[in-house]
């Protein structure tokens, strides 16, 4: 298990890296994190839904993700409340003081133990990864995702400390320092992450840190960003590109939501040579882009308000008047609609609000969540060559005749297309297909690539580039044989 002495120290990577290397060395591993919080999510095959973190170490385990993988799962819908899902499916609206009463947290760990020993059945060794910091003591009692579960698995555990923060001493000695004797005893060693520089530096560091711990540094990871990697945790979008720099490519914008969810739907696009990806809350530069794209959203109908409050729903108008290209994707595609409808306060208090009226739809967000895994034939393809997936609440019905962005492979249309500059979908992912993309920048470049960018296989490169990374930097030695201790 690898837990944090804070949040976005590193954990889910080195958990995802671990994953691959467990796989390379011929054992069948698989992630397991029993409480999440992220608005990026992902759609099993069965259609639950996980955190995404927990589908992409599934991915370096080269296994299908299961909802077991993340029984627990917090979609934050305001800065004071959550969507709770529990075993992939939503059970409600929970403020945080409602989710931190003791009864419920007593039953959603029996949950998270279950899934656990269900994992454990299929899979070993099961890579837990902790949230945020195990030193939270007001929470502690309550909390159900790092030493109390790594206590039910026996798992050997190592500390996660990001040096790059600075005060890594007293942040290592501190978390440590506040544990409980047999809390302790899980802690196997400590994993210095994102050391800048020459690591032979810090070797008495190492050695003064292991004295005043009594607990062994089995690695310092170097600082790296040249292995890339989809991320979850909403901290990541404050290193996304920002503003639209040199003329030369083609600009793409996306706007920056405050609860914008599956970012990732970019990250091949962000990828693409031809491509000058920026994420904004700026309406001059989203009038500056050549293609805006409005992500998805926890909150469409806030997310929308905001928007209009703001200036960047006149913005977007004014870029599609002005020709460019504007796509939504999810709660984007809703946002793009004539209307938005809560008439049950599912998400918002806010009834029914006007949409930005590019698209000939109307969106109203009850009934069940829809959360499926999808291939489709894009715009005119007749075969169901391209993948993605769909979370989403509510429904949206055309106003006029259907002209689908994309059909199902069960035959159902999705999305509008109004033309080849304003379109919208319910599809996550629907941009890691080569044949979306290049029909997204064929208006704006002639370049085409002469071998069409997989997506899959880059990324399977880096899961064996993070996996190598860690067996140079870390004592794998020692942390075998505390797995079979």
């Amino acid at each position: 298990m690898f837990v944090g002495t804070a949040s976005d120290v590193g954990k889910s990577i080195i958990a995802a890296g671990f994953c691959r290397l467990f796989r390379q060395d011929g054992h069948r591993p698989a992630p397991f994190k029993a409480q999440n919080m992220s608005l990026n999510s992902y759609a099993t095959p069965e259609g639950l839904e996980i955190g995404r973190a927990q589908a992409v170490q599934a991915e370096a385990a080269g296994i299908p993700c299961h909802v077991d993988m993340n029984p627990v799962l917090l979609k934050p819908t305001s800065d004071q409340a959550s969507q709770v899902v529990l075993n992939g499916r939503p059970i409600g609206t929970q403020s945080a003081y409602e989710y931190f009463r003791e009864n419920d947290r007593h039953e959603l760990f029996t949950a998270a133990t279950r899934a656990y020993d269900r994992l454990a059945t299929r899979f070993a060794p099961i890579v837990l990864e902790g949230a945020g910091s195990i030193s939270e003591l007001n929470l502690k009692r309550r909390d159900i995702a790092n030493l109390r579960m790594a206590r039910h698995a026996g798992a050997a555990t190592y500390l996660v400390a990001d040096i790059d923060r600075g005060g890594v001493f007293g942040s290592v000695y501190g978390t440590l320092a506040l544990l409980e004797p047999e809390e302790k005893a899980c802690i196997k060693g400590t994993i210095i992450n994102k050391f800048r520089g020459d690591a032979r530096l810090f070797e008495d560091g190492r050695q003064q840190l292991a004295a005043l711990t009594g607990v062994p540094v089995v690695g310092v990871l170097p600082y790296f960003n040249d292995i890339f990697l989809e991320e979850e945790d909403s901290v990541a979008l404050a290193r996304k590109p920002r503003g639209p720099g040199a003329a030369g490519l083609v600009r793409v914008a996306v706007v920056l939501l405050a609860r914008l969810s599956n970012f990732t739907d970019f990250d091949a696009l962000g990828q693409d040579p031809r491509v000058q990806l920026y994420f904004t809350h700026d309406a001059a530069e989203v009038e500056a882009a050549d293609i805006v794209i409005l992500p998805g959203s926890k909150n469409t109908i806030g997310d929308l308000l905001t928007l209009k409050n703001n200036g960047l729903a006149a913005a977007i108008v004014r870029a599609h008047r002005a020709g460019k290209t504007v796509v939504g994707i999810c709660g984007g595609y809703q946002m793009l609609g004539r209307s938005v409808e809560d008439p049950d306060g599912v998400e918002s208090p806010v009834a029914a609000i006007a949409g930005l009226g590019l698209l000939p739809v109307r969106t109203v967000l009850r009934g069940e969540k829809t959360t499926r895994q999808r291939r489709f034939a894009f715009r005119d393809g007749t075969e169901p060559d391209c993948r993605g997936y769909e979370i989403h609440l509510g429904q949206t019905t055309v106003e006029g005749p259907q002209q689908p962005v994309a059909t199902l492979a069960d035959g159902t249309p999705d999305g509008y297309f109004a033309g080849p500059r304003c379109w919208g979908t319910y599809l996550h992912g629907i941009l890691d297909n080569p044949v979306v993309i290049d029909y997204l920048l064929a208006p704006y470049t002639a370049q085409q690539a002469d071998v069409p960018f997989d997506f899959a296989t880059f990324k399977d490169q880096q899961f064996d580039r993070l996996a190598a990374l860690i067996r140079e930097h870390v004592d794998v030695a020692q942390i075998y044989a505390a797995l079979h201790r």
